[in-house]
């Protein structure tokens, strides 16, 4: 597709992908970007820079989980800014810690923002899209959606409900003209992921790759695009051998390597409750 002249949104644009995505749809010629995410300071940093390009930006704080101010604030946008051709989920929170040590607070913080927070903003956009016809939403899911990585439990989960999210709406959507499709990037060398332990052997992509990846995905017409000869080889590898894709993924995970204080943080996590 020719993202040239397009209005695309962008949650999670304040930082990481969401923000390089932004700016390479700049670079591509988008017509205005409209910035989600809660951080308001930060989107003006980042409009600032998109309107280096010649291009509108629009910063908007928002938070996503909150079913109320989304359907105000979307309500305003399609006013006054609409059509949107183009919608990129991009926003999501992770934590890393072993599952016997996972906190419910955590918990709830990821699957309430990387799927709930995609689903508020989602279904109202998808009806304008409908009642217009025409339409492209892009679901930022990870390789973590396909390979699931021991200590990252739940956001695992969250990433495989997106891949079964985008999947159900293809289908519903593609009679109203309107295109859902799942961005899957591995490792990505952000702000989010800067205090986790690494996995082995994994060499992390940057939020440029990913953001150009996805600009050739979009004009291939693909509906899954993976980032990296990394993610195409677990992929496959997956499909051949799961067996032996998880026992790799076990001993490449940071729950491999020696953690002599893990038995005594549960005994003490035991004694605390």
């Amino acid at each position: 597709m020719n993202i040239q002249g397009k209005t695309v949104l962008v949650t999670g644009a304040s930082r990481g992908i969401g923000r390089e995505i932004a700016l390479e749809f700049a670079r591509q010629g988008a017509r205005r970007l409209i910035l989600v995410a809660r951080s308001q300071s930060r989107l003006v940093e980042v409009a600032t820079e998109i309107e280096a390009f010649g291009v509108e930006a629009l910063p908007v704080a928002l938070n996503l989980i909150d079913c109320v101010e989304v359907n105000i604030t979307i309500a305003q946008i399609w006013r006054d800014y609409a059509p949107i051709h183009i919608l990129i989920n991009c926003a999501g929170v992770a934590y890393q810690t072993p599952f016997l040590l996972s906190q419910p607070s955590q918990m709830q913080e990821e699957v309430a923002l990387n799927l709930m927070g995609m689903y508020n903003i989602t279904r109202l956009i998808a009806r304008r899209m409908a009642v217009q016809r025409q339409g492209t939403i892009v679901n930022v899911s990870s390789l973590m959606g396909k390979i699931a990585a021991p200590t990252m439990a739940t956001y695992s989960a969250t990433k495989f409900a997106i891949l079964g999210f985008t999947q159900a709406l293809r289908g519903e959507l593609a009679a109203h003209n309107i295109r859902v499709i799942a961005l899957l990037p591995s490792l990505t060398d952000t702000e989010m992921v800067q205090n986790f332990q690494w996995f082995r052997w994994i060499m992390p992509t940057t939020p440029q790759q990913v953001a150009q990846t996805l600009v050739a995905g979009l004009e291939r017409e693909s509906t899954e695009i993976l980032v990296g000869w990394q993610s195409h080889l677990a992929v496959w590898g997956n499909r051949l051998m799961p067996w032996l894709v998880e026992k790799v993924s076990q001993f490449a995970s940071p729950l491999s390597k020696s953690h002599p204080d893990l038995d005594a943080r549960l005994r003490a996590a035991r004694v605390s409750r």
